[in-house]
């Protein structure tokens, strides 16, 4: 069964469940019984509404905050493992290390400019990327240490191309949108309703309460526009940002 479907049967059967316990309860009351007396459920109702809404709200927010904050991590694990084997490598003899470094620039000019412009436009990574930092490995990898002292520097160096390797694959796999689909829907469907519990209330046309009013759903507004612009860590407002890259590596984005 489709998860769109079980969601609508859910919210039916719960619509319907309280409608029919209203329902009987209010055909089995007795004659003498006055509504008067029962306090008014409708602000009790309201506040709840809001207080529910405020904590999906919230939790929404923390979620794609999160998801910004660890894209921002896995740029910086990345750019300082290919830094740290660019350093590293100074211990192999000049053809090997310049041949790395070269590689390793080339990998991150290409990052910095094509691969980031793709990451925001098609949320995705390149497969010139991925053939760059194939070419920095095999660099790494293929080296024969020739003394005792490459010899040392040749395992370090294989963690840190591990390092970048993961880094990199964390970064393709958060260059989309984070919430799904349903989780917008009960934002949206949340919104609607707690503005929609302001007409509940009978409000009056003051000056007061129309403020009031127009402020809480310009409130409600920013709030949905901010998850939505942290939704994507890599290609709205607030973004991750290439500043590892070429704090590590200066001009290689000129």
């Amino acid at each position: 069964m489709p998860e769109w479907l079980v969601l609508t049967l859910a919210m039916l059967a719960a619509c319907v469940v309280v409608v029919v316990i209203t329902f009987v309860r209010h055909r089995a009351a007795a004659d003498d019984e006055d509504p008067s007396e029962t306090p008014d459920v409708i602000e009790y109702m309201t506040m709840w509404i809001g207080v529910v809404y405020a904590i999906v709200l919230g939790l929404a927010i923390a979620g794609v905050w999160e998801g910004r904050s660890a894209a921002q991590d896995h740029v910086q694990a990345e750019a300082t493992a290919l830094h740290e084997i660019s350093e590293r490598v100074r211990v192999y003899p000049a053809d090997a290390r310049d041949r790395i470094r070269e590689d390793i620039r080339s990998y991150v000019s290409h990052v910095v400019t094509t691969e980031w412009d793709t990451m925001a436009d098609k949320s995705q990574v390149t497969e010139r990327g991925d053939e760059l930092f194939e070419r920095v490995r095999q660099d790494v990898t293929d080296y024969e240490p020739a003394t005792d002292f490459e010899a040392q520097a040749y395992q370090p160096l294989l963690d840190q191309v591990t390092m970048a390797n993961q880094a990199r694959v964390a970064r393709a796999e958060s260059t989309g949108e984070t919430m799904p689909g349903v989780v917008w829907f009960g934002l949206i469907a949340g919104a609607v309703i707690t503005i929609g519990m302001i007409f509940a209330l009978q409000i009056r046309r003051t000056t007061r309460e129309l403020v009031l009013a127009g402020l809480f759903s310009a409130l409600i507004a920013f709030l949905l526009f901010l998850i939505w612009d942290f939704d994507s860590p890599y290609g709205r407002g607030v973004t991750a940002s290439a500043d590892p890259f070429l704090n590590l590596f200066p001009g290689v984005g000129d």
